[in-house]
C-alpha cells in the first residue's frame, strides 16, 4: 500500500468509496468483509455521505469499523447542499455520527455547491471543528473559480481537500484544477476511476490490453493505476466483496513507464483547453 501525506495526515492513496453500498441486505456481510480487509491490510481512508442510500452507507460503514482501532481510519462523510447553514450542518453531521457509531469526523465535505453563500457554510464547518465533531472540512464537485471564491471567504483557505470526478474519460481536470490545487497545498481526492457504478462504460481498447499484460493486472486494476500514477490524488473505487478489494490494493503501487502513459494517452488524451467539470 502506498500513503500520501497531506497538512500531516497519512492517507492510503487507495481508499473505500461506498456509493450504493449498503443498501441491499443480502450483500451486507461481503460489503462488510470487503471494508474489514481494507482495513486490514493497510487502507486507512473510507468515504460516504448522508445521501448515500439516505444514510444507509453509513451505517453498513458503522457495522464494518465497529470494534476497530478509531484513531488509525480516516474517516469521511458528506453533507447535502441544502444542509450548508450552519445549523443543518450541525444536525446533519450528528445524525451521520449516530449512523457510523462515532462520536467525530476526520474529514466532513460539502458534497456540491448549492445557494448558500460560502462564507456561512464556513463558519458553520469552523464551529464543528472548534466542538471537536469534525477534524477537517473540505469540499467536492468543486471547479477552479469555485475553489477561488471560497478561498476569498474568511476561513475557506482551511480546507483540506476537493473531490472530483477523475478517470481515464474525464481528465479535464488536469487542464487546470490539479494544478491550482498543488499551488495551493490543496489535497486531491478522485472518484469514480471506473466512471460508473458497474465499471464497463470505459472502453477496453488494445493500447489498455498491452499495458495490463506487460503489469500482469486487469484492465480495471490499469484504469485505477493510471489515476493514481502522479503520486498527487486519492482514489476511492467501490469494492463490494474481499475479490474486488483485492484487485484495488494490488493498483496501489503501480509504476508506469513514459511509453506505456503514451499508449493510454492515445485513447484518451490530456486536455490542452479549459472543459467544464464533469460529474457523475
Amino acid at each position: 500500500m502506498q500513503y500520501l501525506t497531506w497538512q500531516n495526515e497519512r492517507l492510503s492513496n487507495v481508499g473505500v468509496g461506498t456509493w450504493l453500498m449498503g443498501e441491499d441486505s443480502s450483500k451486507e456481510s461481503d460489503e462488510i468483509a470487503a471494508i474489514r480487509y481494507a482495513v486490514d491490510h493497510g487502507v486507512n481512508v473510507i468515504d460516504t455521505a448522508e445521501m448515500y442510500g439516505d444514510g444507509k452507507s453509513e451505517i453498513l460503514v458503522g457495522k464494518a469499523i465497529k470494534g476497530l482501532d478509531r484513531d488509525k481510519l480516516f474517516l469521511i462523510s458528506k453533507f447535502l447542499p441544502y444542509h450548508a447553514k450552519p445549523e443543518q450542518e450541525r444536525t446533519s453531521l450528528e445524525a451521520s455520527l449516530k449512523r457510523l457509531g462515532t462520536d467525530y469526523l476526520d474529514l466532513y465535505l460539502l458534497h456540491w455547491r448549492g445557494h448558500e453563500r460560502l462564507s456561512r457554510t464556513v463558519q458553520g464547518l469552523e464551529e464543528l471543528k472548534r466542538a471537536g465533531l469534525i477534524r477537517h472540512w473540505g469540499v467536492s464537485n468543486f471547479d477552479v473559480d469555485d475553489l477561488e471564491e471560497l478561498y476569498s471567504v474568511p476561513g475557506g483557505d482551511q480546507c483540506f481537500v476537493n473531490e472530483d470526478l477523475y478517470n481515464l474519460t474525464a481528465r479535464g481536470v488536469e487542464y487546470d484544477l490539479l494544478p491550482w490545487q498543488q499551488q495551493h497545498k490543496l489535497g486531491f481526492i478522485g472518484y469514480s476511476p471506473f466512471n460508473s457504478d458497474d465499471g464497463d462504460s470505459i472502453r477496453v481498447t488494445n493500447n489498455l490490453k498491452i499495458v495490463a499484460r506487460n503489469h500482469q493486472l486487469s484492465t480495471h486494476q490499469i484504469m485505477l493505476a493510471w489515476c493514481l500514477r502522479s503520486g498527487q490524488v486519492l482514489s476511492i473505487p467501490k469494492a463490494g466483496n474481499i475479490a474486488h478489494m483485492r484487485d484495488n490494493l494490488a493498483a496501489s503501487g503501480v509504476k508506469f513507464t513514459p511509453d506505456e502513459l503514451k499508449l493510454l494517452d492515445a485513447d484518451w488524451p490530456k486536455p490542452i483547453a479549459k472543459t467544464p467539470l464533469a460529474t457523475i
